[in-house]
């Protein structure tokens, strides 16, 4: 039977809906379909580009609805009448230029990437392939004109070094006007400022007209602090970091063990049904 009081239900994907291979178990799979088919709304929330974020999407039979992407600096609308079957529905750009000058004083070695205004991929040299669903596709310039466009994100991946070294030239960085998150090994992701998954989250609320008070999410990372703490129900998976468990509603099993599944299904009352 469809709920009278439909909730949002936003879920980052790696270490949440998928673990870090992108492999997706049919217990969350078959979970995610029954909280759709009892009426409420799935949005994808995820630092991955749109491509990424899509690829999500349709695995789980999504054809209605928003995704959150970017980290927030995009939001699309699921649209089947479409050619592509989606639409831009807001972005967020800045002007990537002073953070990557002061992002390459500090790792001059590092692997730059720019998403623009028109969702297209830039970096300065091949990433490590297959490393992430979603970096794929992009077009290998100077760092010179990755400077010169207007920018959703910045992502910078250190192949090289410990995470401690890493984390380490993230501090010294001490980049103002930008906010950044650190969502994977030697991976910094950086947002227009004031922009995070939170933000994205609060124009889809508007657009599906459903209060906070009806809103849960779920998450791994760092990048998923704003919104477990937007969401009136935050879920943290069990492997993330102490400082993002500290906002948690609930804090559950790891992506190994469908602890997404489990906790949706204890929160939304669906039952045995997703685990059967």
């Amino acid at each position: 039977m469809t709920v009278t009081r439909p909730q949002l239900v936003a879920l980052d994907v790696d270490g949440t809906i998928v673990d870090y291979d992108n492999r997706m178990s049919e217990v969350v799979r078959t979970t995610l379909e029954a909280v759709v088919e009892a009426g409420h709304h799935v949005v994808v929330s995820t630092g991955r580009s749109v491509g990424g974020a899509l690829e999500t999407a349709n695995r789980l039979g999504l054809t209605e609805g928003y995704v959150v992407a970017s980290n927030g600096a995009v939001v699309v609308r699921l649209a089947p009448e479409s050619e592509t079957g989606w639409v831009v529905q807001h972005v967020e750009t800045f002007d990537p230029g002073p953070a990557l000058e002061r992002m390459v004083e500090v790792m001059p070695t590092a692997l730059y990437m720019v998403e623009d205004e028109s969702l297209v991929r830039y970096a300065s040299a091949e990433f490590p392939s297959g490393e992430l669903a979603d970096m794929e596709d992009f077009t290998i310039v100077s760092f010179d004109e990755l400077k010169e466009r207007r920018a959703t994100r910045i992502v910078m991946r250190d192949p090289n070094g410990t995470s401690d070294d890493f984390r380490q030239a993230v501090e010294r960085v001490g980049l103002h006007g930008v906010t950044y998150s650190v969502g994977w090994s030697n991976w910094l992701d950086i947002a227009p400022d004031g922009v995070s998954k939170a933000h994205g989250l609060e124009i889809v609320s508007e657009l599906l007209d459903v209060a906070r008070e009806d809103t849960i999410g779920a998450g791994d990372g760092s990048n998923d602090i704003e919104m477990i703490e937007w969401v009136d129900y935050g879920i943290v998976m069990g492997q993330a970091g102490d400082e993002l468990k500290s906002f948690a509603s609930v804090v559950t099993a790891p992506v190994g063990e469908d602890g997404l599944a489990t906790a949706l299904i204890e929160r939304l009352g669906l039952g045995a049904v997703a685990t059967a």
